[in-house]
């Protein structure tokens, strides 16, 4: 059983997960990296705090304590608008503080998101891509489904 903590944008605090959970449980998006047949387990579910992301620095310690081997960073951060301008340093602080390899994303980017994200600047960059590639290799009708 895989274990993992989400940390989301605390603009949408209120956020009852309900996309991250079904993408887990369909294995979409980011979630697809892991086998079918393993069971996941959120062992932690928290907001980056709000700019600049002060839970970032000790958010990732409790979950790793209830035994997180991963820790994603959800969509939220990546297609909220504007998208999170430290989503790079929190990935490259957890690693290197936690030891947790740190996944950008959750759930796919909705097709409603994507119409309007494909034609901003930040989107048609190369780096978009490899940051959150598995979030928009998704089949339209998927992303669709998660409008």
């Amino acid at each position: 059983m895989a274990k993992i903590g989400i940390i989301i944008c605390a603009r949408y605090k209120d956020c009852g997960g309900g996309k991250c959970l079904r993408s887990m449980r369909e294995r979409r998006g980011a979630f697809s990296a892991y086998p079918a047949g393993e069971p996941l387990e959120i062992v932690g579910y928290s907001t980056c705090g709000g700019c600049p992301g002060g839970n970032v620095e000790y958010v990732p310690a409790e979950m790793k304590k209830n035994g997180a081997e991963a820790i994603h960073l959800a969509t939220g951060l990546v297609v909220g608008y504007p998208p999170c301008p430290h989503i790079r340093e929190f990935k490259q602080y957890i690693e290197t503080a936690y030891g947790l390899p740190v996944v950008v994303g959750t759930h796919p980017v909705p097709e409603k998101y994507r119409k309007v994200h494909e034609q901003l600047p930040f989107w048609q960059q190369k780096e978009m891509a490899e940051l959150a590639g598995p979030l928009l290799n998704e089949d339209r009708a998927i992303q669709a489904a998660y409008d």
